[in-house]
């Protein structure tokens, strides 16, 4: 099944959570590959598309859905927007978040799994899974990129 996650991580700086501060990088790349995984990803540049904070907790949940024998199809950075209202989370209050949306295919087991794991991450504000489409060849073809200029029309 086609599912489609839209998260909200907490703003700031990663450094401010202790067992998550970055390591002095010793070459020009580096990769967050996990050494037990054994999962490949290529190396990052350091002109990221998206804050470390951010790209660590979809990289995580990419790891879940490959290691059950699922497939990324698509993970867009949307960046850091006011919440509709002000949630809180882990005892704290959170007026920002920062959005991304990751589209892949998996078993329903797996999308459990990485549900569970995204509401068990403190950082993570809020997050919702939405299976897109029947299954059938013709109607996954449709879905494109959103257009987000024309859509209200």
């Amino acid at each position: 099944m086609l599912y489609e996650m839209i998260g909200i991580v907490r703003p700031g700086n990663l450094a401010e959570v202790k067992e998550y501060a970055p390591r002095p990088l010793r070459t020009q790349h580096y990769s967050l590959l996990a050494p037990s995984t054994g999962l490949a990803f290529p190396p990052i540049p350091r002109s990221l598309p998206m804050p470390l904070y951010a790209l660590r907790i979809v990289l995580a949940a990419g790891q879940l859905v490959l290691r059950q024998g699922g497939v990324i199809r698509s993970v867009d950075n949307w960046g850091i927007f006011a919440l509709p209202r002000t949630i809180s989370k882990a005892q704290q209050l959170h007026h920002n978040g920062h959005y991304f949306c990751m589209r892949y295919d998996a078993s329903t087991e797996t999308q459990h799994a990485v549900k569970n794991t995204m509401s068990l991450d403190p950082r993570v504000i809020r997050s919702t899974s939405v299976k897109l489409g029947d299954n059938k060849l013709e109607t996954l073809s449709k879905f494109g990129q959103v257009n987000w200029l024309n859509s209200a029309r």
